[in-house]
């Protein structure tokens, strides 16, 4: 990879255009709008398979509450709209899933005038990878962080003296909660593909993450207690671990997409 500022690339990207704020506020615009678009048919593809859905959302918590002998599993609602308004968000989320190819698309379109052209051959690893890391994220959540959440706290219903403790849990609270901590860990996962991109811009080198590495810690400890419906302990910590595992296979990324050369002043002020 040619250094951005070498006589391979003496001034900046190739056919590049000085774009005013208003206009890149424009163009910004656009983008969105053609994601909302592309949001469309994934929509409508999710609201299809819905009540499908549900029942793959719902796996974790029926398996957790037949282990514990609670008997057979429910989930409530109280407003005669409530699972309109619960389909409907299953839609929209697993929609933009579905959609996520396209949109991660129009994010690459948007910075993309800002590259060389060398730079902007990689869209489609940049789109695959990117989606990728999004889905398996989100499997991530799914499959290691939703079981033994509902394991921990289904757990605390029980018999206490001559009381019988036993949940009664309201779909949308459910849904709130897994949802959230579905695409909480999809947009987790990008890390390293937002840092790896960063790093082969030469914006960021891998011993300048390694030193903020410190730092991240309390980000990620901060960000796990921001994304956790719960707020309990065990839950924050499957949080947070991706969170930190991420972010230092994103300084090995940085090393091997980086420069090797000790960053000199000016890239020391960017990263």
């Amino acid at each position: 990879m040619h250094p951005r500022n070498s006589p391979s690339h003496p001034s900046g990207p190739e056919d590049d255009v000085e774009m005013s704020l208003v206009e890149h506020l424009q163009e910004l615009r656009m983008r969105l709008i053609r994601a909302l678009w592309g949001l469309v048919p994934g929509i409508a593809i999710a609201w299809h398979y819905r009540e499908a859905i549900l029942a793959f959302l719902a796996e974790p918590y029926v398996h957790a509450f037949r282990a514990l002998g609670q008997g057979e599993p429910t989930l409530h609602f109280g407003n005669p709209a409530d699972m309109f308004i619960n389909y409907a968000m299953i839609a929209i989320v697993f929609g933009s899933l579905i959609a996520s190819p396209w949109m991660f698309y129009q994010v690459w379109l948007f910075i993309a005038p800002g590259l060389y052209r060398s730079e902007r051959r990689k869209a489609i690893p940049f789109i695959l990878l990117s989606t990728l890391f999004f889905a398996g994220g989100a499997l991530f959540g799914y499959r290691f962080v939703l079981p033994p959440a509902f394991d921990a706290l289904l757990s605390f219903s029980g018999s206490v003296g001559v009381l019988r403790i036993q949940p009664t849990i309201m779909i949308n609270e459910y849904l709130d909660f897994a949802l959230r901590m579905i695409l909480a860990l999809g947009l987790t996962f990008e890390v390293p593909i937002a840092i790896g991109f960063l790093a082969y811009l030469e914006l960021v080198t891998w011993k300048s993450l390694l030193r903020f590495g410190r730092w991240w810690l309390v980000i990620a400890a901060v960000l796990a207690a921001v994304l956790t419906p719960s707020g309990d302990i065990p839950t924050m910590m499957l949080v947070m671990t991706p969170l930190v595992v991420l972010y230092y296979i994103s300084v090995l990324i940085a090393y091997v997409i980086g420069p090797k050369a000790s960053a000199s002043p000016s890239s020391m002020q960017r990263a």
